[in-house]
């Protein structure tokens, strides 16, 4: 699956000669005027002639932590990535040792991935021990109350997701007061203790709404929820030291009664340690070029709005995380929300009604990329202000937009 074309995606390199080890020399730039921060680079290792179980990257000689990924489930890793940073048109040299024997190195953790079942056995309701990679149901099954947190849930120091099992599949977020993960000890609903302790929760009450730009069909008027999926997979990919990649597979959806053919969507959400953002790459099995969705993000109550009317689009705003009859024990709740939308495919946005700030997506081929940010007001980090948030989305949508450079040496 392409990437988004941003400083998230990194140029392939390969080569054509295969042995037990191999080391290389690459250079990163960045051409642009911004300073970049926690910028992955992803390495192609399929055409590289080198079945890797191991690798070691350094920077100026010293070794910095790095992953290998088996994306397509072959048991061989595709794909190797390391982050850096980069001031404003600086480039950097690193060194890659790859290796056909051995084991992955192992760094210290800055994401955290998690989807489990739940135990009944297991006295308190807010810890679950059976933990999984991977669920497939039939249509007309829903396991949203056999999950703990309803889905998978991945984090990173800053902010941790969730994605819904079910005919939603929403994307809902949990807000932290301090850096760190934590979703392993709360698993997304902390308890009072905890709550005491600084620990994070629950920040937004998504409902049926797009929550933080979950994609679904249009049916010239309306969203529609992903009902009709012949087989519907969820599954963690990557669970880290670096990233965290989640999938969701739709398989044989009719997006809208118009669509004669069913078709299959594979959407991937990949969270970097140190970003607030995560990146949503979907690929279909056919071309789409009859298909139009949809997807927004919430209408956070009383929440102020910004768009650029070019993909980029955002709103902050206060209101209750959960439904009023589980309200206890809660307190209101303030966040920003944001989206990136690649502007050729942006059919119309619409206005806001009660639930979302919505866009229709169409001239699709087979792929559509983009990206979805969050911070909550309770960090010690982040943003306190729909001025500041609105400010940091102006220049997270520049930053997108840099494709930094990978050159071979």
């Amino acid at each position: 699956m392409k990437r988004i074309l941003s400083s998230l995606t990194m140029l392939v390199w390969g080569g054509a000669c295969a042995m037990a080890q191999q080391t290389v020399s690459i250079s990163v730039e960045n051409p642009s005027k911004l300073q970049l921060t926690a910028v992955p680079v992803v390495i192609q290792l399929n055409d590289y002639g080198v079945a890797a179980k191991s690798a070691v990257v350094k920077a100026d000689g010293v070794e910095i932590p790095s992953q290998l990924d088996d994306l397509d489930g072959n048991g061989t890793p595709d794909e190797l990535c390391f982050l850096t940073t980069l001031g404003r048109k600086e480039k950097k040299q690193f060194t890659i040792e790859l290796l056909e024997s051995g084991k992955p190195r192992e760094y210290t953790p800055r994401v955290y991935a998690e989807m489990l079942l739940t135990n009944k056995k297991v006295k308190s309701e807010n810890k679950q021990d059976l933990y999984i990679s991977s669920l497939t149901v039939d249509n007309g099954t829903n396991p949203y109350w056999q999950l703990h947190h309803h889905g998978p849930a991945f984090e990173n120091e800053l902010v941790a997701y969730r994605i819904y099992f079910d005919h939603r599949q929403t994307v809902d977020i949990y807000g932290k007061y301090h850096r760190g993960l934590e979703l392993r000890q709360t698993q997304f609903y902390p308890d009072s203790t905890q709550k005491a302790a600084g620990l994070g929760d629950d920040v937004l009450w998504v409902g049926q709404t797009f929550g933080l730009g979950t994609l679904r069909g249009w049916d010239g008027q309306r969203p529609l929820m992903l009902t009709d999926v012949a087989h519907r997979t969820l599954r963690i990919l990557s669970r880290g030291p670096l990233r965290t990649i989640v999938e969701v597979i739709d398989e044989g959806w009719r997006p809208s009664p118009a669509v004669l053919h069913p078709i299959t969507m594979t959407t991937r959400y990949t969270l970097y340690a140190g970003r607030r953002d995560c990146i949503v790459d979907v690929s279909f099995d056919r071309a789409a070029s009859d298909l139009q969705l949809a997807t927004g993000i919430i209408n956070v109550k009383n929440s102020q709005e910004f768009s650029d009317c070019e993909g980029l689009r955002g709103c902050w705003g206060t209101d209750w995380p959960v439904s009023a009859k589980d309200s206890v024990g809660h307190k209101r709740e303030t966040v920003g929300l944001g989206i990136c939308l690649p502007a050729q495919h942006i059919v119309n946005e619409l206005p806001a009604d009660k639930d979302n700030y919505p866009f229709v997506i169409g001239n699709l081929a087979d792929e559509l990329h983009y990206a979805i940010t969050f911070g909550s007001d309770n960090e010690d980090f982040g943003y306190h202000s729909a001025q500041e948030w609105f400010a940091y989305l102006k220049e997270w949508k520049k930053q997108l937009g840099v494709a930094v450079k990978v050159r071979k040496k």
